[in-house]
């Protein structure tokens, strides 16, 4: 015996009857398991430091990169700003209005504004106060039949119409 060597290519094979089981030490399952799955090890405590430093670096160069492309654009719209700026103030140059002008176009807004606020009154315009009297009045004689109230209506329709009509026409 111990003649003969074994060779490495020759392959084994164990047969199993339902008569025997097959019982495995619980050593050769863990070393079995061990070598299966990676085991994954925390980094030390050195390792993180300089892991966590690299990544704050990046994060703060990306941060510098960011704010500086952020500035560069600030910088191209103020330009552009510019000049839009001095290409309507050389457009409008003879279009510029003076302190007087300005005063004297408020002036004149204010005073629209009052005559609007004035103008607001019914009792400025007596027509249609006359015209809306004969309405009701229609209305309330006829409460059944209110469409033979239609020539007061037509009426009352016009005196606003001519309301309106020199109401805007003051306003110019």
């Amino acid at each position: 015996m111990g003649a003969q060597q074994s060779t490495q290519g020759e392959e084994r094979v164990f047969e199993s009857t339902a008569d025997t089981p097959i019982r495995f030490s619980q050593s050769l399952i863990n070393d079995l398991s061990d070598t299966l799955s990676p085991t994954v090890t925390p980094p030390d405590s050195a390792r993180q430091a300089t892991l966590d430093e690299h990544i704050r670096s990046r994060i703060n160069s990306e941060l510098a990169r960011l704010r500086a492309e952020e500035q560069d654009v600030r910088e191209q719209i103020e330009e552009a700003l510019a000049r839009e700026n001095a290409e309507k103030e050389k457009g409008d140059s003879d279009g510029v209005l003076s302190t007087d002008a300005v005063v004297r176009d408020i002036t004149e807004i204010k005073s629209k504004v009052e005559r609007h606020h004035e103008k607001r009154d019914l009792k400025a315009w007596p027509e249609i106060q006359k015209a809306q009297r004969e309405l009701v009045v229609c209305y309330n004689n006829k409460p059944k039949t209110p469409l033979e109230c239609w020539r007061e209506t037509e009426a009352f329709k016009t005196a606003v119409a001519d309301a309106e009509k020199s109401f805007v026409a003051s306003l110019r």
